[in-house]
Parts: C-alpha cells; sequence; structure tokens
C-alpha cells in the first residue's frame, strides 16, 4: 500500500473531532491505476498518476463485512451507513427520494416501464445534499474550521446549507453568471459568497486558500480536474442502492444520467458495481450521460480526457419546474425569464397528449396580450428587465409580505400601516 501524507490534516485547526471513519473502511484506491493508497484526504486525486500528469480521482475500498441489509431503524442515506465512509454524518434528511414508475411516458417510447428517481426531494433539492453531508463530516473530523467549494448553483446551495448546520465557516466560490435564485439560496445560509471572474479563477481562488489557510475543499480546484471530495462523492451511491431496493435488480436495464463534472455518474456506477460484486446484481445496466455538449463521447473515441473541450449547451438558464399545469403557468415563468417550463406532473397526470392543450392556451394567452413569439415574452417582467432592479424587488418583497397569510394568525393577510 502506498503511504501519502494526509493533507487533510492542514485542513484547518481548532473544530472538535465529532466523527470518526467507519470500521469498515479499508484504503483508498485510484481509479485509473489502481494503487492501493493510505485513507486520507486526496484533493488531488492519486498522488502517483498526478505526478505522471495524468490526474485520476480515488475510491473508498471497505471490508467484505460492510455490506449488509439497510438498516430499517434508520431513514434517508443513514440506512445505508455501513457502506458509507462515515455511518454517522450531519444530516438534514437526505436521501430515500422517490421512484416514481411513469407508466405513460414507458408507453410512449415503447418500454416495458420507465421509472423517475426524484432527487429533487432531498433538502435543498438535489443529489448534492448526499456528497454534502459526507464531505462535511469529513472536514469536521480533519479539524477543519472552514469548507470551500466552487459552484455555478445546487452544489453551493447545499455545501452551503450542511456547512451551517454542522456551524463551518464557507465560502461558495461562483461567476457574475450565477443564477439569482441559487444566489439567494446560498446568501440565506449566512456564508462568503465571492463572485470569480471565469470558472478556471474558481478553482485558481480555491487553490491559494486551501494552500495558504488550510481551508477545506470540497469541490475540485484542479486543472485538468478530477471529481469533487472523495469521501462526499462516495454518498452518491446510495442512489444505486435506493434504485435496485425500490425495482426488483433484473428489472432495470439502463439508468438515464444527466453529466456535468461526472459526479453524479460515476456514483452510480459505483453503486452498481458495489452491487454486482457482492452478488446482489446480476448484470450491470447500461449507463447513458446525458451532456450538455459531446464530450465523454470524444474520449471514447480515443481523445485524451485531460484536453479542453469546447462546445456550447442549451441549458442556458435553469427551468422553471413549480405549478405548471397549464398554458397560463408556463407563460408566467417565461414571462420571468425562464427558457424551460417543467411540466412533469400534469402530463403524469393528464397524459402526454395533453401538452397540445397546454401549447394551445400558451398561444390563447398570447394573442390575448398582444405577444407574438415566445422570444418577444421571455424575462419581459424579469429584474433585468426594468429601469430600477431594486425598486422592483422593495415591490415584490412588499407584494409577499402584504399577501402573506399564516395559519397562526388566520386567514387574513398582514397589512402594512403607514406612519403618520
Amino acid at each position: 500500500m502506498a503511504k501519502f501524507e494526509n493533507i487533510g490534516d492542514a485542513a484547518g485547526k481548532g473544530a472538535v473531532r465529532s466523527y470518526e471513519l467507519n470500521s469498515t473502511l479499508l484504503a483508498n484506491e485510484c481509479i485509473r491505476c489502481e494503487t492501493r493508497l493510505e485513507l486520507a484526504d486526496y484533493f488531488t486525486g492519486c498522488p502517483l498518476c498526478l505526478a505522471e500528469g495524468y490526474p485520476s480521482s480515488v475510491r473508498q475500498l471497505y471490508s467484505d463485512s460492510a455490506w449488509r441489509l439497510p438498516n430499517s431503524q434508520r431513514r434517508g442515506m443513514a440506512r445505508y451507513a455501513s457502506y458509507l465512509p462515515y455511518s454517522v454524518f450531519p444530516s438534514l434528511g437526505e436521501g430515500g427520494t422517490p421512484l416514481l414508475a411513469a407508466p405513460l411516458l414507458a408507453d410512449a417510447f415503447g418500454a416495458a416501464a420507465v421509472f423517475i428517481k426524484n432527487e429533487g426531494q432531498n433538502p435543498t433539492g438535489s443529489h448534492k445534499d448526499r456528497m454534502s453531508a459526507l464531505a462535511v463530516a469529513r472536514a469536521l473530523d480533519v479539524g477543519a474550521t472552514t469548507v470551500i467549494a466552487a459552484s455555478s448553483g445546487n452544489a453551493g446551495a447545499s455545501i452551503a446549507a450542511y456547512a451551517a448546520h454542522a456551524r463551518l465557516q464557507c465560502e461558495i466560490v461562483t461567476t457574475s453568471a450565477m443564477n439569482p435564485m441559487w444566489r439567494r439560496a446560498i446568501r440565506m445560509t449566512g456564508v462568503r459568497l465571492v463572485a470569480a471572474e471565469s470558472p478556471l479563477d474558481r478553482w485558481k481562488y480555491v487553490e491559494k486558500r486551501v494552500a495558504e489557510l488550510g481551508w477545506f475543499p470540497v469541490t475540485n480546484y484542479l486543472t485538468p480536474p478530477v471529481g469533487s471530495n472523495h469521501f462526499g462523492v462516495d454518498g452518491l451511491k446510495t442512489i444505486a442502492f435506493e434504485i435496485f431496493e425500490g425495482v426488483h435488480p433484473s428489472g432495470i436495464d439502463a439508468i438515464i444520467v444527466p453529466t456535468s463534472r461526472a459526479d453524479l455518474l460515476w456514483g452510480v456506477f459505483e453503486g452498481c458495481r458495489l452491487l454486482q460484486q457482492m452478488g446482489a446484481l446480476d448484470c450491470m445496466p447500461r449507463l447513458y450521460a446525458v451532456e450538455p455538449f459531446p464530450r465523454i463521447e470524444a474520449v471514447l473515441r480515443g481523445s485524451d480526457y485531460r484536453n479542453s473541450f469546447d462546445g456550447r449547451t442549451r441549458q442556458v438558464s435553469i427551468a422553471g419546474s413549480t405549478g405548471v399545469h397549464a398554458g397560463r403557468d408556463a407563460a408566467k415563468l417565461i414571462l420571468a425569464g425562464a427558457d424551460v417550463a417543467m411540466t412533469t406532473s400534469a402530463l403524469l397526470f393528464h397524459g402526454a397528449s395533453y401538452i397540445a392543450q397546454m401549447e394551445h392556451e400558451l398561444r390563447e394567452w398570447m394573442h390575448d396580450h398582444d405577444y407574438t413569439s415566445v422570444t418577444q415574452m421571455r424575462g419581459a417582467v424579469s429584474r433585468d428587465a426594468v429601469a430600477d432592479p431594486a425598486a422592483y424587488e422593495r415591490a415584490n418583497y412588499i407584494g409577499n409580505i402584504t399577501s402573506y397569510t399564516s395559519r397562526f394568525l388566520g386567514a387574513q393577510p398582514i397589512r402594512l400601516q403607514r406612519k403618520r
């Protein structure tokens, strides 16, 4: 076993070590050269591969005794504690998300069955919570006082929430292009939010803080990159555990995974691999990575994975996903600036043909309000479309508090009284 300095010991001093590594955890292993490494924090991946110029992430290795039936006395991700780096960790209720059958979609695609794993039901609305819980546990274990991450959205919101829950200092590094929704969510936790000039500048900023101040990084800062914190990413394999606990192992032929930096893709793969290794899964399902633009495809064709791959994505904003049940609901979101209005719930309830009715309603609404195209509508009542954004925010704030009703105060909205 190769032995290297545990660089996590330098990740801040003074915090109480209230979490300990799982006794079933044996070592780390490079996913490229398969060298077994001493348990430590490998923020820049395998040191051997890094020295050769091929950055590579590491995985955790567990003893055979780690594999047990899910603990029925615990909830969510904690049910699989024996196969996680920490059997006890700061929790906000992550994991245990529903696996929803979608028979209408199955019929539309000619499939025997389609299931949707709704990771939006995690505490901060994404799968990142499974990672954040374990990464924060690791930070506390090594005595860190501050965690730092580079993020454009959901990872930052998740890490900020878990750091606040654990009373750790936290800094999230983003760019000016961050969606205002995520910006507000992160600031609500009280963490520091820093805007860098570009995504690569974010990584340089994180690297400097780690090197000079000993802060604990939850996300990558290396170029070419490796995965996010390897102790945290291990939590993502519980998605695969939950999928195959909810469906007979022979019932899943393929899993479609939205993929950007590929932490999620790796986590699902690692979970499936372990299930197969333990004899709980006869055949590995085919994994499909849905990328913003082709990168993995280029690597599979022979390109060097260390290259930078140019491309653009059609996903230029966060989709509107709440309360879209009719054409007028889609109109509201488009006016607010959404590029996509998600209608999954409505289609599951009414059937795929309902999309035609929604489109008809949207066209009627546009005609009644003198809009000739969706492009003309988009963002017409957004913050960026007004001359005085501050006044816009004040008006919305006042509108929210004056229309608020509380089940404790009765059904009457709060009324603001002007001082005389």
